[in-house]
Formats: structure tokens, C-alpha cells, sequence
């Protein structure tokens, strides 16, 4: 086995990852942004452990510092990230043209004019005067210098979020903003509303609990980026590399060892990384080559470690910036959110290990060889140290203290281990560079998070998530009256209405999700989706954690759903393999994903927290018969059970496994009377057939 290259991984992440690709700068100015990163993570660090400035000052200086670095790295277009600097024009200074400096300070001069006008001041310059009184009294109704400075912030955020992401989220945002102003003009009854001026749509953006300035770029700020630095710090200490050899000593011998290696290693890197481009290109740079060499296609070692790594956004402890806006939304503890993820994610994690032994026993792949697996004993001597970061982190959090706080004793844990640790000690540049790292990777986010928040003011100043639920919840009423007579055939099984209603809702709801996700980061498609959807479910009365965890599992799965899907995208081109067909292994395997936010909406027991639903019986009923699903739909994805399926068998297998996902015993029943011939006929082909011709008796 290789070993990981952690400066591959950076090298393929930049290549694959267009929030990382960053433009050629002169050699001072590169210094700069250096230091200026430096800088800012140390202020990051400082005041998770301190307490934090006042929430206007503080996220002014975080989006001041956000802006900076993105005017100064990310030009306006990709074909300038090509462009040399001796190509440059005579308005550019050291690389950076002259209106993107004029963009940086019209940004970061509105994004601290909030915190400077919050009590109010007077300015009086050469016979000008200014007064501008506190933001109490003037809450509601802007002066003009309020709604320019407002006009200027979210003109240069959108431009921004571009030049990371892409045009999609401004797009998006565009359209909410025309919603917001034009609501009189909509031809869709419900979707009316009276419409915002734009001084009073700017007030509503612009000025803290609202907006750009609302709970998204709070959390960011707060603890997302904390986060983010733990994940690349951990990296540097070693972490990734004790990851990928535990996951060689647990997986690697059995059947298909080096995908289940695959798997193993990024479930693990998504405990730290909550990224799903950065841990399939981390896990991905080792062990895509290597399922290749040991004979499984491109396009499914391909596969294999973005449907693995797309799991990363719903593993517990770090489930990427969505599970801190989630709890921030249902203003509960980050700890809950993590405890009722975790068999959710397990599911997932089942589903793909069980479609990759059964491809791996179509394809008659063996394990490594015992000289190929480190020893366990040696694994935990060599890399023990590196985990401790972690153990440190988990127990700050689930002790009840704050997702910041836990970050910063992560941090400072990693600082302590990082210099002490023997046998991967680090310097003061490898931690200098891998604050700069980590303070790169949070800049896109930051920029879409904050820019989401319009999206957030919008739905809340017009009641657009309550008027779209009505119209989802009305158009599956109307549907399920019409087929309502079609259930009645089904033996043993009475369908409500509200029941059926329920199914079509989540269908629709489901599919607006994955369709939505197409190209966006997760946290920002989990916030438009929770404003959104997430409404629908609750007027169909399901509980709020389930119905937020529902919108996020199936934004995520968009990461590996085609024709968009970024993580399946740059596995294939690790994989040199086409990227379409990368991207159905990938949702195939992720298919254990799919279903199991179906499962927890109508069992909320599988959740484990909620209190009113939860029993020992029902939870054990739930995840037993669930887990088996997953794993009867994995073998009819992967065409083997015991020996080969024929293309009958593997309906009948997939049916059966879905009835077995729903949580009922009538529909468990269903399932055995489903299953049973296909079961006698592997087992008959298996132990009969296969011996007859060896010619046993």
C-alpha cells in the first residue's frame, strides 16, 4: 500500500475544487495574503477561547476578511486563473487588477459600516455634515447612506459567491430578491404579497438578526470556520495517514479489501473533513489507484469513493456546516444533532460496503495479503498521538460546552500534539501553512453563507415557505385522492389518505431537493431547502429534526446524483475514468442514502433523541429491518448474493428490500413472501449447482 501524500491531496483538491483555484499573484502580495491569513485564523482561534466581539462587529470582521482574500485570489473570470503575470494589463498591481481592489475595499468599507453606525455618529468634514443616529431608532427606516452602503454589500457579496462557487447561487438569489420586490406581480395567487421597496428589502438584508447579517453567517463565523481549521491542522499532524492504515487493518483482508479500505478511510476522514470534494480527493489520491490495479473498473473505484466520501456531510462528529445552521435552527445542542445522525449514517455507510463485497465477489476480487496490512499494534504506536485532537474535541462537545469552544481545545490539542509527537512532529511553517490552508478553504463558504442569508429574509419577510407548503401539501392531497382507490386492492394493508398524502409529499419534496442540489454547497442548499421545504413536512406533521435532517440528506445526495455532481466528478478524474458513468456508480452506491430519510420520517425512533417517539422496541424494529433493506436493495444493485442475478431476480430483490425499509411488520411480511424465491433459488445455485459440477456429493 502507499502512503498518503497529504501535498497530493492539496495539489488534486485544487485541480478538482474550483473554491481553490486561485489566480498567480506578485510575490509581495502573495506574503501578504499569507500573513493576512495568518492573522485572521489566530483571530478566529483567539476569540473561540475568549468569547467573541458583539455579533455586528464580529461578523463585520469576518466578512471584511472573507472579502479580502477573495478580490485578492479569484479573479472574475477561469480563463484569467490561467493568465500569467506577465500578461497582465497596466490597471493591475502586483496581479490583481485595479477594480478588483476598488470591489475589496467598497466590500469590506459596507461590511463595517453596520458595526460603526450601531450607536450612531456625526461627521462633519469641510463644511459637510453627517449624522447618522443609533440603529434603534432608525430600525425600519433606513436613511439613504444606509441603503447604499446595503446596495454596495450585496452587489460585491453576490460578485463574490461567483468567482468561488459559480453563478447558480447569485442566480437563485437574484430571483428571491425579484420575488421580495415584485410579489404584487405574481400571477400565482398564493405567491402574492404586497412586495418590498428596496430601501425597506435593503433594511431587512443588511441590518444583524435579519439577512446577510443573520444566523448563517453567525455560524460561520463562530464555529464553521473553527472547524474547517481543525480539519486541515488534524491533516497535518498526521490524522489522515493513522486513518487510512486503521482502515487497512480493519477492512483490507476481506473480500474486496482495497474498496472496503476506500470506504473505511473516508467515513473516517469525514469525522474532520465535512467536505465532500476534500475527502474524496484526500482518500481518494491513495485509494482510487489501488481498487484500479487490484481489477475494479475506473468508473467504479470512481464511484466508490464519492458515494463513500459524500457521507462525510452526515457523519458524526463534523457533518460540515449545515449540522451547525441545523441546530442553530431548531436552537438545539450540536451534540443532539450528532446522536441522531449517527444511524442514519451507519445505514449509508452499510449500503455502500455491501454493494462494493458483493461487486467485489461478482468480480471474484480477493483481500490484500497479510504482508499488505500494517499491524494493528504497530498502527496504534505510530499514529495514537494524532487522534487525541479528536478524543478532545468529541469530549468538549458532548460535555455540554459550546461547538466554538470544543473547536478551540481541538485546536489547541493539535497545537500540543503537533510539537511533541515523535514520529510526526511538525514545525512552526508546517502549522503557519496549514492555518493559511484552512483559512483558503473557508472562504467560499463564508462568501455563500452569507450571501444565503437574503435568501433566509426573503422567505421570512413574505411567508414564501409557508405559501409553497400549502401548494405541496394541496397538489399531493389532490394526487392521493386520485389513486387513493388503487391501494384498496393491496391485502392486509389499510392505506389512509393521510398516509398516502405523507408518501407523495416526501416524493415531491425529495425530488425538489436533489434538483435544487444541483451544484450548490451543501450548507447553502440545506438553508434554501430548510426555509423552503422544509415547511411542506411540517404542516404533515413531522417532527422538526426529522424533517431537517430529511432536506439534508437528500441536498446531499445531489453531490453524487447526475448529470451535476461534483464529488463523482473529480473521483473520475483520479480515476481517468468518463464521468457520467462515475457518477451512476456513485448514486448507485449511494443508495442506502436514499431511502433511510424515508425510514426516520415515519419512525422518528431511528433518531434515538426524540423523546415522544422513541422506545427500544421501535428503534431496534426500525434499524434491524432497515439495515436489512439497505442490504437487499445493495445486493440487487450489485447483481450478487450468493452467485450471480439474472435481471428478474434483481427486481424481486429490490422490491423486497424496499418493503423492508418501510417500517411495518405487514410490509416486513411482504417482503420474506417477495424475497423467498429468489433466496431458494441462490441458495439452491450456490450450494447444489456450483457443487454438482465439482463434482461433490
Amino acid at each position: 500500500m502507499e502512503k498518503f501524500s497529504l501535498e497530493r491531496a492539496l495539489s488534486l483538491e485544487s485541480q478538482y475544487d474550483d473554491s481553490l483555484a486561485t489566480r498567480p499573484i506578485g510575490a509581495w502580495l502573495a506574503k501578504f495574503v499569507f500573513f493576512f491569513s495568518i492573522i485572521f485564523a489566530l483571530y478566529h482561534y483567539v476569540t473561540s477561547g475568549i468569547g467573541v466581539p458583539v455579533d455586528y462587529w464580529h461578523m463585520g470582521a469576518h466578512m471584511s476578511g472573507v472579502l479580502i482574500l477573495i478580490f485578492i485570489s479569484f479573479p472574475a473570470t477561469k480563463r484569467l486563473r490561467q493568465q500569467s503575470l506577465d500578461a497582465q494589463p497596466w490597471w493591475s498591481f502586483s496581479g490583481v487588477p485595479i477594480y478588483d481592489w476598488l470591489l475589496m475595499i467598497a466590500g469590506v468599507t459596507a461590511s463595517l459600516y453596520v458595526g460603526f453606525s450601531w450607536y450612531g455618529f456625526e461627521f462633519n468634514f469641510l463644511g459637510l455634515s453627517l449624522v447618522v443616529p443609533e440603529q434603534v431608532l432608525r430600525m425600519g427606516v433606513p436613511l439613504p447612506i444606509d441603503v447604499f452602503f446595503g446596495t454596495v454589500l450585496i452587489v460585491v457579496l453576490l460578485e463574490a459567491v461567483r468567482r468561488t462557487i459559480g453563478i447558480i447561487v447569485p442566480i437563485i438569489i437574484l430571483l428571491f430578491t425579484a420575488y421580495a420586490i415584485f410579489g404584487q406581480s405574481i400571477p400565482v395567487q398564493i405567491l402574492k404579497h404586497p412586495g418590498l421597496s428596496w430601501s425597506l428589502f435593503v433594511n431587512n438584508m443588511y441590518f444583524p438578526d435579519l439577512g446577510i447579517y443573520g444566523v448563517t453567517l453567525w455560524i460561520v463565523s463562530t464555529v464553521v470556520f473553527h472547524f474547517v481549521l481543525f480539519g486541515v491542522l488534524a491533516q497535518r499532524i498526521g490524522l489522515g495517514q493513522f486513518f487510512v492504515d486503521l482502515a487497512t487493518v480493519v477492512a483490507g483482508r476481506y473480500t474486496g479489501g482495497l474498496a472496503k479500505v476506500s470506504v473505511v478511510s473516508s467515513a473516517l476522514f469525514g469525522t474532520i473533513s465535512g467536505s465532500s470534494i476534500a475527502n474524496t480527493v484526500s482518500t481518494g489520491s491513495l485509494t482510487i489507484p489501488n481498487m484500479k490495479k487490484s481489477g475494479y473498473p475506473g468508473h467504479f473505484a470512481g464511484g466508490v469513493e464519492a458515494a463513500a466520501s459524500a457521507g462525510g456531510q452526515i457523519t458524526p462528529p463534523i457533518m460540515g456546516a449545515a449540522a451547525f445552521v441545523l441546530a442553530e435552527f431548531l436552537e438545539i445542542s450540536y451534540s443532539t444533532v450528532v446522536i441522531a445522525a449517527a444511524v442514519p449514517a451507519a445505514m449509508h455507510y452499510i449500503g455502500v460496503l455491501s454493494i462494493v463485497h458483493f461487486k467485489a465477489k461478482k468480480l471474484g476480487l480477493k483481500g490484500l495479503n497479510a504482508d499488505q496490512i500494517p499491524k494493528f499494534i504497530g498502527v496504534l504506536k505510530q499514529g495514537w498521538m494524532t487522534a487525541i485532537p479528536l478524543v478532545v474535541l468529541i469530549y468538549v462537545l458532548f460535555s455540554g460546552y459550546s461547538p466554538h469552544m470544543a473547536a478551540f481545545w481541538g485546536i489547541t490539542a493539535i497545537l500540543v500534539v503537533g510539537f511533541i509527537n515523535p514520529n510526526h512532529r511538525i514545525g512552526v511553517g508546517d502549522l503557519l501553512a496549514g492555518a493559511s490552508q484552512g483559512v483558503k478553504y473557508a472562504l467560499s463558504v463564508g462568501a455563500v453563507c452569507a450571501a444565503i442569508g437574503i435568501v433566509v429574509g426573503v422567505v421570512n419577510a413574505t411567508g414564501l415557505g409557508f405559501r409553497l407548503g400549502f401548494m405541496v401539501t394541496n397538489s399531493a392531497l389532490g394526487m392521493g385522492e386520485a389513486i387513493q382507490g388503487w391501494f384498496s386492492y393491496i391485502p392486509l394493508i389499510d392505506f389512509s389518505l393521510d398516509d398516502i398524502t405523507l408518501f407523495i409529499s416526501l416524493i415531491l419534496i425529495a425530488v425538489t431537493c436533489i434538483l435544487m442540489g444541483a451544484g450548490l454547497p451543501t450548507t447553502a442548499l440545506y438553508v434554501m431547502l430548510a426555509t423552503v421545504a422544509q415547511p411542506a413536512l411540517a404542516g404533515l406533521g413531522v417532527p422538526p429534526l426529522a424533517s431537517h435532517l430529511f432536506v439534508l440528506y437528500y441536498g446531499v445526495i445531489s453531490e453524487i446524483t447526475p448529470p451535476v455532481c461534483a464529488s463523482a466528478y473529480a473521483a473520475a478524474g483520479i480515476a481517468g475514468a468518463n464521468p457520467f458513468k462515475t457518477g451512476l456508480s456513485a448514486f448507485s452506491l449511494g443508495i442506502g442514502k436514499l431511502l433511510v430519510p424515508m425510514v426516520f420520517v415515519y419512525s422518528p425512533a431511528m433518531l434515538i433523541v426524540l423523546d415522544d417517539y422513541f422506545t427500544y422496541a421501535e428503534f431496534f424494529q426500525t434499524t434491524i429491518t432497515c439495515a436489512l433493506g439497505v442490504f437487499m436493495i445493495s445486493a440487487s444493485v450489485a447483481g450478487y448474493l450468493l452467485v450471480s442475478m439474472n435481471g428478474p431476480s434483481r427486481v424481486i430483490f429490490a422490491l423486497a428490500g424496499l418493503l423492508l425499509v418501510s417500517p411495518s411488520g405487514t410490509a416486513a411480511l411482504y417482503s420474506l413472501i417477495f424475497a423467498s424465491p429468489v433466496l431458494v433459488w441462490q441458495i439452491y445455485a450456490r450450494y447444489y449447482i456450483r457443487e454438482s459440477r465439482s463434482g461433490v456429493t
